[in-house]
């Protein structure tokens, strides 16, 4: 099984300052750039990729939008995500990951974005030059969205379930949907919609 470790970021976190610890996850014909604001505490992770917290919802959002089913990507008994079919599906449907900071300090010890100091935000248009397909940049979080408009000079902060183009000669929109925490106070099937119809826009 591939790694997607970073293990010299790893190495290199010190001094209360965490660099990124996974490699950027860019197929070659992702239409969606998923951005969220950084990964949780090792200790809360179940699987080496993104959103490996067995508590946050993001992967039971994408087995019910395109398999009907919560539990595609789950596995019940050892409560953790099956890696290698993710891996496949972005894969297959092109669908790449990031987050928007490469380096932070946690204020707290916990995984909540608001105790996430940005020590050094991603260079987004060195990801977009990866993806030559890309449609849409979509964050998952108040935090990731504050720091990619922060980054890309965006003046006003998109509101949940919208979007707007950002600077690129591409047309390529930043969606803002709503967190796949279960700390953020929506109800699942609500996330689902809303995760659906950026999907339908991009996949027409």
């Amino acid at each position: 099984m591939t790694s997607y470790l970073n293990t010299e970021n790893i190495a290199r976190s010190k001094d209360g300052v965490e660099y990124h610890p996974l490699r950027p996850f860019l197929p070659e014909n992702a239409k969606v750039l998923f951005l969220g604001s950084f990964p949780p505490q090792r200790k809360r992770w179940c699987m080496d990729f993104y959103y490996p917290n067995f508590i946050n919802d993001h992967w039971r959002i994408e087995g019910q939008i395109f398999f009907g089913d919560k539990n595609h990507f789950v596995d019940l008994e050892t409560k953790r995500f099956k890696i290698d079919e993710i891996v496949a599906f972005c894969q297959e449907k092109g669908l790449a990951f990031f987050d928007t900071s490469t380096a932070i300090r946690r204020l707290q010890d916990n995984a909540s974005d608001k105790f996430l100091e940005v020590v050094e935000p991603t260079n987004i248009h060195a990801l977009l030059e990866q993806l030559p397909h890309c449609k849409a940049i979509v964050t998952t979080g108040e935090k990731a969205t504050e720091t990619i408009c922060a980054s890309l000079g965006i003046p006003e902060i998109p509101k949940v379930n919208t979007s707007v183009l950002i600077p690129h000669p591409s047309s390529i929109s930043l969606w803002r949907l709503p967190s796949s925490s279960r700390a953020y106070p929506l109800a699942f099937d609500k996330k689902v919609e809303a995760y659906r119809q950026m999907f339908s826009s991009i996949y027409k």
